[in-house]
């Protein structure tokens, strides 16, 4: 009998360590793992380099309050800023944590300088930016908010894709739109770089602010260190998570010097956030991933995956709809529901995840190898020849 509660449908494995790319049970079976967490462990696992910070690190100071000052977090912002279009860091502990903060700052910007009444914030219908009860209202998903009303104000919906509802749903209560540059849970749906430049040009004509969450596409996953620098736009606010603590929960968000001056002592805070050993993971993290030669790297495998990818869609016509995404952030959409694929892919011992659209998710290190790709390709193969 197992004393956790069931909110999760576990599948019957569990696992006893991991090493790079895989995975091994307590009988010491070998899986290659490229679902890495849900895009967590950017570096894969037991990274030499972030044990050794953990080991250092642990031997000197874990956790002090926010109430004093914290080197290693200062550091890390810094980092950050430099890299990206952020003026200022605020850390948390997750994703989820990092969008609601977010929603947080875009209506209490409004707020500071006199309009009080821009509080809602614009989303893609069917998103997915988190489990809280507002990032769950936000994600405009019947299935997630079932069961959780009454309903959060303040969210409106428009369709992936569909512009002229957008447009139509800006109000004079509209604070920000939020989306995310490459919908993960969503489907592996990318939003081509012409379309986040309209959004910026909309932002900018409407006078409101553009949150792009990298909580699952950001940290170099798309090749790019965020997914939008791509698009040669700027965020206002952007939520980050996942890959930023290679497997140590790390979550944040990036903002501008103008939404940022709204977030006096006061107006938010997180016990855990920024503690010691969580940036100086973060911080050996932010040094590898973060270099031109790493970020090349995974545009080079993104690219030798993905073409193999799609001669598999066109060898088996009538399982493969389409191979969709950028970077290691990649889905395999099926013309059925995919959980037989999944669950054939894992006998045959590579590890995936599900996403909307009937999309196989695959997340591999962004690290990985490229006879570890090649591995991943030869067991997709043999699942395509056997399924039905």
């Amino acid at each position: 009998m197992s004393y956790l509660a069931k909110n999760y449908n576990r599948k019957k494995i569990s696992f006893v360590r991991g090493k790079g790319s895989y995975l091994y049970t307590v009988s010491g079976i070998k899986y290659l793992d490229f679902v890495q967490g849900i895009a967590v462990n950017c570096l894969g696992h037991a990274h030499p380099k972030l044990v050794e910070t953990i080991k250092k690190q642990s031997k000197k100071l874990w956790h002090v309050s926010n109430a004093f000052q914290i080197p290693e977090g200062e550091k890390l912002a810094k980092k950050l800023c430099q890299k990206t279009f952020a003026d200022y860091v605020m850390f948390q502990n997750s994703g989820a944590e990092a969008t609601e903060a977010a929603i947080k700052i875009a209506r209490r910007y409004f707020y500071s300088i006199g309009k009080p009444n821009k509080t809602r914030i614009l989303c893609v219908k069917n998103s997915f930016h988190g489990r809280t009860i507002a990032a769950i209202f936000a994600s405009g998903s019947k299935k997630m908010t079932e069961g959780f009303g009454p309903r959060v104000p303040g969210f409106d919906h428009f369709s992936f894709g569909d512009h002229k509802s957008l447009k139509k749903k800006i109000t004079k209560n509209t604070a920000a739109i939020m989306v995310e540059p490459i919908m993960g849970e969503g489907g592996i749906n990318v939003i081509p770089d012409f379309c986040l430049r309209e959004l910026r040009k909309l932002c900018n004509k409407k006078k409101i602010l553009l949150i792009l969450d990298e909580v699952q596409c950001g940290i170099s996953r798309s090749g790019d260190f965020l997914a939008f620098e791509k698009s040669k736009i700027f965020a206002d606010i952007a939520p980050i998570a996942k890959g930023i603590g290679g497997g140590f929960p790390i979550g944040a968000v990036l903002m501008n010097k103008k939404v940022a001056a709204c977030m006096t002592p006061g107006t938010h805070g997180s016990t855990f956030g920024g503690n010691p050993l969580a940036m100086a993971v973060g911080n050996t993290v932010m040094d590898i991933v973060s270099t031109k030669q790493f970020l090349r790297n995974v545009k080079k495998s993104s690219k030798y995956f993905l073409s193999n990818l799609n001669k598999l869609k066109e060898k088996y016509p009538k399982i493969i709809k389409e191979i969709r995404g950028r970077g290691l952030l990649i889905g395999i959409q099926l013309y059925k529901d995919q959980t037989k694929f999944i669950k054939k892919l894992m006998d045959n011992k590579l590890l995936t995840i599900r996403a909307a659209d009937h999309v196989v998710r695959i997340l591999p290190p962004l690290n990985v190898k490229k006879k570890e790709i090649d591995q991943a390709l030869k067991i997709i193969n043999k699942v395509c020849t056997e399924h039905k």
